[in-house]
Order: structure tokens, then C-alpha cells, then sequence
């Protein structure tokens, strides 16, 4: 979800923390679909691997995906601070775009750049010229051209500091990738593989499609505004094949599970006073605990740090203190977090 940063909801962490994925788990010497999988369902909370899914899911159940490929959004920048870097989080036009200025891939901002001072990305001349309301770290730049050739040209993927190295542009890819657009990689679809979809097609589970468009979630805390939610508009789309999907599921009582959090924004953005609908645009919305989910039964998502909104979502699907209760389960069998790490599959009702 973007524009991750301080929330109200605060699942007590452990004295060491959640164990991070430093690496992809093909270099850890495991395919994608044997990650971990914690299965949250109802009280209990089971170790499987993600290779099991379709034995964990019914006929007739749904999975809905996100379909948006990942950038290759973080591109190199000079100006009167020196050699720094833009990551690419949203864009509104060919010439204007959200970006994180940041000094490096583990170090955030601020680098010192004057609202209005030109510099350039690459060969691109640009200007930051407004921050964005309540979150310090992010601003709108203006390019003399579009970035997305320079992003062609030399950008690599976002990462950040807990990772061990760079990765190519293909390890940032779930097998879903078809629309390029996210900043950061849809996580929560990497663990599929074509062995998984054959198997899930072969239980009688069906998949469905969404587009949304994923800024960047850098994982610093943000300094923001007492009150305010940090969460900046990113573009999706809920087209009608899905809306009918969803239908057909529900006559035949299967369950509709997001596979994301930003499946669940774009599903809850197109639902209007008469419900679901095919649906395209910008969202901003925010899912807290105490806002009803209207059309998601179960999530399957990775584990998300303390402190994000990603955390606000899943406590709108299960009550907080169930799922602090998974969270300090996950930490102490020793599951991984942030995109490369363990899934969880979390199933509020036994017979849901």
C-alpha cells in the first residue's frame, strides 16, 4: 500500500524483531513456491508451504490478483548536493511524478534540495516543486521529459537496506506481471508459480484479475502530521470480467481471497452504494480496523512491518488482537518478512 508510515495499530513486537529476508529464496536454495505459508484460519495458526495452497483452498473459491509489473524505478540523480537517488513512486503525466529523493539505498532523505532547484535523473532535466502534504519524504518533481526511458535506460529496482545485494529487474516479477506501472513489486503474488496455477485450476479455485499500480513504501518512519493518514493516490483498475467472477463466486458460496493488500484497496475503491462495479481511476483509500470489508472473505499477503498501514488493512479483516496473536506466533517459528520473505494466508471464520 503506499505511503506505508506511523499508524495507530501497533502489534507488540518481540525484543529481537521480525527475521528479514535478505535474499530471494532461490538464493536461499528454495524455488519461489516452497516460501513458507502461515495459515491463519479462525483460532489456529498452521505451518504449511506455499506449494500447498490449492490443497488449503476449495472449489469454487477465488483468487484475486494484481496484475501491475514492477519498474525499474529507482534511477540516479545529480544536482548541487551531488550524486543521490529518485525512486519513482506515482505518475500523474508524462511530466509530472511522486518521488523519494533519498542519499542512498539504505539511507532516506532529506539530501537538501530546494523546492524549485533544477538537477537532473539521469540525462532528464527536473525540479521538485511541492512536497506532498504531511509526508516530508515525498514530493512532486516535474521532468522536461518522461522518465520512463531513463528508467529503460538505467534504472534498477527499489530495494532497500535490509537486502543483501541488487537484484535484476525479473527477480522484482510475479508471474501475474503484465501492466507496468509499481514502483515496488506486488509481493504477494511472487510465490506463484505455473505448478501452483495448474494445481489451483485442477481443485476447481478460479483466478481473477486488478491493476493497481503500487508506490513506493519506504520502510523509514515518516515524520508526519499528528493525524494524518499517509497515504498518496495510485492508480487501479477493477474491470468487469472480475466484478462478474466475483458474482459467479458468490452464487456457488465460494470465498473471494485478495492476494495483496492492494487487491483488497482496488476491490474496496469500486464498491459503491450499489456494490461492486468495474471501476478505473485514482484511490487514496485507507483500511482500518472498524471499516467493514465488503467484498474480500480471506487475504493472502506477506508479513508487514510494525507500524504500516499494510497492518491497519489486515486488522480490518481480523480483529487486532488476533492477529497480534499470529504475528508473535510467525516471529517465533521463525517466518520472514518484507517482499522476499514467508506468505500468510489469513481465513477469518472456520467454515467462512
Amino acid at each position: 500500500m503506499g505511503g506505508a508510515g506511523v499508524t495507530s495499530f501497533d502489534p507488540p513486537t518481540s525484543p529481537a524483531g521480525p527475521e528479514e529476508a535478505d535474499r530471494t529464496p532461490e538464493e536461499r536454495g528454495i524455488a519461489r513456491d516452497e516460501v513458507r505459508l502461515l495459515v491463519s484460519l479462525g483460532g489456529l495458526d498452521v505451518d504449511h508451504r506455499f506449494s500447498e495452497l490449492p490443497d488449503l483452498l476449495r472449489p469454487h473459491d477465488l483468487l484475486v490478483v494484481n496484475e501491475s509489473a514492477t519498474l525499474p524505478a529507482s534511477l540516479p540523480a545529480h544536482g548541487s548536493p551531488g550524486e543521490f537517488l529518485i525512486n519513482v513512486s506515482t505518475r500523474y503525466d508524462d511530466h509530472l511524478w511522486l518521488v523519494e529523493p533519498r542519499w542512498g539505498v539504505g539511507r532516506p532523505g532529506p539530501i537538501g534540495l530546494a523546492l524549485g532547484e533544477p538537477f537532473r535523473v539521469g540525462e532528464i532535466p527536473v525540479r521538485l516543486v511541492a512536497e506532498y502534504p504531511g509526508v516530508p519524504r515525498l514530493a512532486f518533481l516535474t521532468a522536461e521529459r518522461d522518465l520512463r526511458a531513463e528508467m529503460d535506460r538505467i534504472g534498477r529496482p527499489i530495494r532497500y537496506g535490509y537486502l543483501a545485494h541488487d537484484y535484476p529487474l525479473d527477480a522484482y516479477q510475479t508471474v501475474f506481471a503484465r501492466v507496468p506501472g509499481s514502483a515496488e513489486m506486488p509481493s504477494a503474488g511472487r510465490p506463484f508459480t505455473r505448478r501452483v496455477l495448474d494445481r489451483l485450476a485442477e481443485r476447481g479455485v478460479s483466478l481473477a484479475s486488478i491493476v493497481l499500480h503500487t508506490g513506493v513504501s519506504s520502510l523509514e518512519t515518516d515524520a508526519v502530521t499528528p493525524g494524518w493518514t499517509p497515504v498518496y493516490p495510485e492508480p487501479f483498475a477493477v474491470p468487469q470480467a472480475t466484478v462478474e467472477a466475483i458474482r459467479a463466486t458468490r452464487s456457488m458460496e465460494g470465498r473471494v481471497i485478495a492476494v495483496g493488500t492492494t487487491v483488497v484497496r482496488a476491490l474496496e475503491s469500486a464498491v459503491d452504494a450499489c456494490g461492486l462495479r468495474a471501476m478505473s481511476g485514482f484511490t487514496k483509500l485507507y483500511v482500518r480496523p472498524g471499516r467493514a470489508l465488503r467484498v474480500v472473505d480471506g487475504l493472502l499477503t506477506g508479513f508487514h512491518a510494525d507500524r504500516t498501514t499494510h497492518l491497519e488493512l489486515l486488522a480490518s479483516l481480523v480483529p487486532p488482537s488476533r492477529l497480534e496473536v499470529a504475528y508473535r506466533t510467525a516471529r517465533e517459528r521463525g517466518y520472514l518478512w518484507h517482499e522476499f520473505g514467508d506468505s500468510h494466508l489469513i481465513l477469518p471464520r472456520q467454515g467462512g
